[in-house]
C-alpha cells in the first residue's frame, strides 16, 4: 500500500530505539524525511545514518532530554514546520503506591503526559496552517487496563489521553489527526527491564519470567518494533484521514475488553 506521505517530514521522540525506533523505520521506509530524538548520542547517530543510507530519506538527530525545557526548546526549533509528530517517552519504573511521592508524579507527569502535550502545543498550529498535519502519541495498554505495579504509568498516561480526547476533536476540522498508539508488551528494553523487576520479586530467571509472561497473552509471543512502526506508519498514512481520538491497542489480545 502507497501511504501517500512520501516527502513529508516526521518527528519521532525516542528514537534511538524500541518503539520509537520502530516508528522511524516504518515512516522512513514510506519516504518521509525525519528529526529523530533521544538522549544519547551514539545510538541515535547510527540509526539515523542508516535509515539515510537505506532509504535515502533526510534525517535530522537531535541529542537532549525532551523532558526539561531546554530540550523540548533544542528539539521544537529542529521540527518546526513538520507534517508528523510522533510523540514518546520511557515510562517511570513500577513500584507500590506506598512508594511514591509527590516529586515522582511530577516526574512521571513531566515525561508521559506534560511533553507530549508541549509538543502538541508547539507543532500543532504549522499543520492546520498547512490544512493536514498527523500525530500519534505512544503511550500505554495501561490507559485501557491498568496495571497495579505501574500506578506512576497509569495516572501520567491516562492524563494524555483525555487531553487528547479533547483536543483531537479540535483540531480535526483542520484536517489534522491525533491518534494513540497503546502497546502491550513488546520485545524492547522496558520489557526487558519489567521482566527483570518480576525475575527478581519471585526469584525466578528473566527467561523464566519473560515465557510467563508470554503465556498469558493469547498470540503467544511479544510484539516487535517492526509491526508497531507499521501501525503507526498507518495512522500517519493519507488512507487514515477518517480516524480520530482513537486509542489504538497493540496487545496481541492481553486486555480482553469490548470496547
Amino acid at each position: 500500500m502507497d501511504l501517500g506521505i512520501q516527502g513529508k517530514r516526521a518527528l519521532v521522540c525516542a528514537s534511538s530505539k524500541g518503539l520509537g525506533l520502530g516508528c522511524a523505520e516504518a515512516l522512513a521506509e514510506a519516504g518521509v524525511d525525519l528529526v529523530m530524538n533521544a538522549r544519547g548520542s551514539d545510538a541515535l547517530e547510527a540509526e539515523a545514518a542508516r535509515l539515510r543510507s537505506e532509504h535515502g530519506v533526510e534525517v535530522q538527530a537531535v541529542v537532549c532530554d525532551v523532558t526539561t525545557a531546554e530540550g523540548q526548546a533544542q528539539v521544537i526549533e529542529s521540527a518546526q514546520g513538520v507534517d508528523i509528530l510522533v510523540t514518546n517517552a520511557g515510562g517511570p519504573p513500577p513500584g507500590l503506591w506506598s512508594d511514591w511521592d509527590r516529586d515522582d508524579f511530577i516526574e512521571a507527569l513531566d515525561a508521559n503526559m506534560l511533553t507530549p502535550i508541549a509538543f502538541m502545543k508547539a507543532l500543532l498550529p504549522g499543520m492546520i496552517d498547512k490544512g493536514w498535519g498527523r500525530v500519534v502519541n505512544i503511550t500505554s495498554q495501561s490507559v485501557r487496563a491498568p496495571i497495579p505495579a505501574l500506578g506512576l504509568s497509569n495516572a501520567a498516561r491516562t492524563g494524555l489521553t483525555g487531553y487528547v480526547a479533547g483536543t483531537s476533536r479540535q483540531v480535526a476540522p483542520f484536517g489534522v489527526n491525533i491518534n494513540n498508539l497503546l502497546p502491550g508488551i513488546h520485545a524492547t528494553d522496558r520489557a526487558d527491564s519489567l521482566d527483570g523487576s518480576v525475575a527478581a520479586q519471585q526469584g525466578i530467571s528473566i527467561d523464566q519470567a519473560r515465557a510467563n509472561r508470554a503465556a498469558t497473552i493469547p498470540a503467544r509471543r511479544y510484539g516487535t518494533r517492526q509491526e508497531f512502526g507499521a501501525a503507526c506508519a498507518f495512522l500517519c498514512s493519507k488512507q487514515a484521514g477518517f480516524i480520530v481520538g482513537q486509542n489504538i491497542l497493540l496487545d496481541g489480545g492481553a486486555g480482553n475488553m469490548t470496547m
